[in-house]
């Protein structure tokens, strides 16, 4: 008998964290898994997005990926473009909990505070270091060996809250923003599941960051642009970091070239201006940095689609000699 009070027990305590209404706040196809996980475990009442955007040359209206997966599951959807202004319909839902995972703008307190377990934030990097909107792309831009997700609580300021929890992986010489982000993704849907229910039963840590933080800012078009005057190792990370969203850029006979993907494998040292084409293979295009050459292998020319170097150099001709500004 009192096996099975314990049982009843058991399945009262595991249904009421089933039944905890959270509200979900991202948009990126980052946020992708953390949502999912939460829609399998909880129940999410309302997925809060940036507006749509227009998408391609034709500029069509196309939705976020987590507003698209909210759609397919049916779950209500909000887009305001301005949260400080347009808030109260995320407290009629009076939610439990909200999750926030790449949402991409400043949350009011008003939201913050207003459910029974506050606002909990999955950030992209091993905070306090990167706090702010671009924490993948600056950690493979400025070479870092790891990054990670945080666990934390939001509060009124950028990134500042009390961190929960972090778990970190290691940056390997190649990986690109989009292996990072994808597997950063899934370990913060990984760490946010081993986390909640010790937030619904009060039994979470909270430890507070310590002054020794770097802001990770938003990448601006500046930011982009390739200074082949920089060491072949900088220039590297610069694309893989911003690979393929935003993309870096070079400009070639005067037209912007984006620049997808790069190596270091093969290239020697050089005495060529930097941004001289030096020379062609059947896969790369080489270039000359400040101290030697860096191996493109993917690039999007203006109005096209992103190629392999091999297909590009099919129509291309001869480029040796030609040089990326």
């Amino acid at each position: 008998m009192r096996f099975l009070i314990l049982m009843l027990i058991l399945i009262v305590d595991l249904e009421g964290d089933f039944m905890k209404k959270i509200v979900f706040m991202g948009t990126p196809l980052y946020s992708v898994p953390v949502l999912d996980m939460l829609n399998k475990n909880y129940d999410v009442v309302l997925v809060v997005t940036q507006p749509d955007k227009e998408v391609g040359r034709k500029r069509v209206l196309t939705p976020c990926p987590c507003k698209s997966y909210a759609l397919e599951h049916g779950i209500d959807v909000f887009s305001p473009f301005k949260i400080k202004e347009e808030y109260e319909r995320i407290l009629s839902y009076e939610p439990d909990l909200i999750v926030t995972c790449a949402y991409g703008q400043i949350i009011p307190s008003e939201v913050i505070y207003a459910p029974l377990y506050d606002t909990i934030n999955v950030h992209a990097s091993l905070l306090p270091k990167y706090r702010g909107g671009a924490p993948i792309h600056r950690a493979i831009m400025n070479g870092d060996k790891e990054t990670g997700v945080t666990i934390m609580y939001t509060d009124p300021g950028m990134d500042t809250g009390d961190i929960i929890t972090s778990r970190s992986v290691p940056i390997l010489d190649n990986d690109t923003y989009d292996i990072i982000s994808s597997k950063l993704s899934v370990l913060g849907a990984e760490l946010l599941s081993s986390v909640l229910p010790l937030v619904f039963s009060g039994e979470v840590n909270r430890e507070v960051q310590g002054d020794d933080y770097s802001i990770a800012r938003i990448i601006k078009r500046e930011d982009e642009h390739i200074d082949f005057n920089m060491d072949s190792v900088l220039v590297h990370n610069k694309i893989r970091g911003l690979s393929s969203v935003p993309c870096a850029y070079a400009n070639l006979d005067g037209k912007p070239v984006k620049i997808i993907l790069s190596s270091l494998e093969g290239c020697l040292f050089t005495d060529k201006d930097y941004g001289t084409v030096t020379r062609t293979s059947k896969d790369g295009i080489f270039v000359s940095c400040k101290d030697k050459e860096i191996k493109i292998t993917k690039i999007q020319v203006s109005g096209k689609k992103p190629v392999l170097v091999k297909d590009y150099l099919n129509g291309a001709g001869n480029i040796v000699g030609k040089r990326f500004e």
